[in-house]
């Protein structure tokens, strides 16, 4: 079972195209009239467009913001808050200016809005790393994480390809160590996988056309998204190295990040953890491996791939492995002084990830093999059978490699399959007592009640069902003198508007007292406990039977025997049969069962459902038809609601 702790941080997010018009009503719902707008030395024609914006609001600007957020810079940054009076920030451009704002807010508590030009998703996290005396240091708290943020994919169009491709993989660098955090979360996993899926479909799009408009709009959003999983777990070993390379080396931030992050995800794959995370981003990436698959991308689309290119000495590698050692992140793979120095030399020169274990170059091989299974049936003509096929031999690859499947293993699966197609015949269908006791059979019952929500629950077919059950007419006794607790059934058939539906065909079948249907009791002569009626005007109908009761599911072939030496039972919790047909309504196949009966809660095929749990009322003295009876009876009174086609 996973355990977790999730937290939510409260950003207002303002997202689309020309959203920066929105811009002073924004500063104005925080309450700020006197802004402080800050930028960067090349982000002249960005600051125009938000000083416009915002009109008369800027009583100041500051254009000094640097990489790193050196502190120094900072307290140049608060003598122009305190000179000018201001009570809002406003920044726009990368992390670079979002840094600066928020080592501004921390200090003097100001309300923030970010307008970001990059994809550095820092802007929705409470985290600031701030330089000084050649050392980044980060912190986290509250009163950092920017009020609102306004993503205006037109601030975006103008960044030149090689940027923005660095700060998506900066950005993809967030998502990839939000997998394998200590404190993941499903909403992170998510956040995470969306974040990762829409980086490796938009890069090469941007390629393509560098003004792709939706391409730069999935960017953004794969940033939002990102910076979101940063914001809600903690940061691990790349972060703590490009840290380091940036704060004590010098390095560009965003470079920094994507020439590491392929050699930092073939270190994490060693650990089983992060293996796990690596076959989830490759799966988003569409790729065999992951740490390969994000160098392959970075090096098409042109972007830097050693640490040698940005400017980093070989002979500073040592010296950066022992500063990210001395106060580690979280990390999958515990990391020492030479492990790092190694990735470090890889990194320094630009070698493509490898596979970094004999079973991970194995995981590429199957990855390709799976495929080239699923590319096969790309040419079906029926687009729903390619996507099932597709999906089926993702799952069953997945299984194979997931729990390191041995021959002898899948040659018994083999024989158990042959057994149980061996076991079926025109009475018996083993294959769907399989379904059910694997829960196939309620899982697709519960998809398809979900598409009919008014209607009467469905629950599943089961394997005693025959075709053609005899012609019953109202208030017959089905049971064949078989001996039972009688049962008087009267039931009605509505559309989900409450109307009756006249006509409607009901096959109905069900055990004897001992658990037994007739397609079991080769000695009896004739189908007995099933039969087909047919509803009046008024949508009823009546009829006769015995009180279900619990009973095993056949033991005697290879579903029983696999449920057996699993230590799971056989029973099925006492209930009877329906299958509902009529023109212009959708099939109900339902069951009812019996209130109070055994195994309600562990029914061996998971077919119970509360809505279908009724009471069959005891009774005593002459049946409602007047027939005489000995002893204590049942009635069941029930409606069943079925769904018209046009529902």
């Amino acid at each position: 079972m996973r355990t977790f702790v999730h937290t939510s941080h409260p950003s207002r997010v303002v997202f689309g195209s020309g959203r920066i018009g929105q811009l002073a009503e924004e500063v104005r719902r925080l309450g700020g009239g006197r802004v402080l707008l800050l930028s960067g030395p090349s982000l002249a024609k960005a600051a125009a467009r938000v000083r416009d914006a915002l009109g008369g609001l800027v009583v100041a600007e500051f254009d000094g913001a640097a990489m790193h957020t050196p502190v120094e810079v900072t307290e140049r940054a608060l003598a122009v808050v305190r000179q000018a009076g201001a009570d809002c920030l406003v920044s726009v451009g990368g992390g670079s200016s979002t840094g600066l704002s928020k080592a501004l807010a921390v200090r003097t508590g100001l309300p923030q809005v970010v307008v970001p030009t990059t994809y550095a998703g820092s802007e929705v996290t409470p985290v600031l790393g701030e330089t000084h005396g050649g050392r980044k240091t980060t912190r986290s708290s509250a009163g950092i994480l920017p009020e609102t943020v306004v993503y205006d994919v037109d601030f975006t169009v103008s960044m030149p390809l090689a940027l923005s491709v660095a700060s998506a993989v900066n950005a993809l660098a967030h998502a990839v160590e939000a997998l394998y955090a200590e404190d993941a979360n499903p909403v992170t996993d998510r956040q995470a996988l969306a974040a990762v899926a829409l980086i490796g479909r938009a890069l090469p799009r941007l390629a393509d056309d560098p003004a792709d408009r939706d391409a730069r709009s999935d960017l953004l959003e794969a940033a939002w998204l990102a910076g979101t999983c940063l914001a809600a777990v903690g940061m691990g070993l790349h972060h703590k190295l490009c840290h380091t390379l940036g704060g004590t080396f010098g390095l560009p931030h965003a470079q920094t990040h994507t020439v590491m992050l392929p050699h930092v995800m073939a270190y994490t794959a060693a650990a089983p953890a992060g293996e796990k995370a690596m076959k989830r981003i490759a799966s988003a990436l569409g790729v065999p491996d992951a740490a390969g698959g994000v160098y392959d991308l970075v090096a098409s689309l042109g972007g830097p791939l050693s640490l040698r290119e940005l400017g980093m000495a070989e002979e500073d590698l040592a010296r950066a492995a022992a500063l990210a050692t001395a106060t580690p992140y979280p990390h999958p793979r515990r990391p020492s002084a030479d492990s790092l120095a190694g990735l470090l030399a890889d990194a320094w020169h630009g070698r493509r990830p490898s596979p970094t274990t004999g079973r991970d170059a194995t995981a590429s091989q199957l990855a390709a093999l799976r495929g080239q299974v699923v590319d096969s049936f790309a040419a079906a003509p029926d687009a729903r059978a390619r996507e099932l096929l597709g999906g089926l031999v993702r799952h069953l690859h997945d299984f194979v490699a997931e729990h390191q499947l041995t021959h002898a293993e899948w040659d018994r699966a083999i024989d158990f399959l042959t057994l149980t197609g061996q076991t079926c015949d025109t009475q018996r269908q083993e294959f769907v007592l399989l379904s059910d006791t694997l829960g196939i059979s309620s899982a697709v019952d519960v998809l398809a009640g979900a598409r009919t929500p008014d209607t009467t629950p469905s629950a599943v077919l089961g394997p005693f069902y025959t075709e053609g059950p005899p012609e019953t007419a109202h208030g017959q006794d089905i049971s064949g003198g078989l001996p039972g607790t009688p049962l008087w059934v009267e039931a009605t058939i509505t559309d989900t508007a409450g109307e009756p539906v006249p006509g409607a065909i009901v096959d109905v079948w069900q055990s004897n007292e001992d658990g037994f249907y007739d397609v079991q009791l080769p000695d009896l002569d004739g189908p007995v406990l099933r039969g087909r009626l047919r509803t009046g005007p008024d949508g009823r109908l009546t009829f006769w039977s015995i009180l279900p009761s619990a009973y095993p599911i056949p033991g005697d072939g290879p579903v029983g025997q696999l449920l057996t030496s699993t230590g799971r039972h056989l029973y099925r919790a006492p209930h009877l049969h329906f299958m509902i047909t009529a023109p212009g309504h959708h099939r109900l196949v339902t069951q009812l069962f019996v209130a109070g009966g055994e195994h309600l809660d562990s029914d061996t095929v998971f077919g119970v459902k509360d809505a279908l749990v009724v009471d069959f009322a005891p009774a005593h003295g002459p049946g409602p038809d007047g027939r005489a009876l000995q002893g204590p009876w049942r009635r069941l009174e029930h409606t069943f609601r079925i769904a018209p086609t046009t529902h």
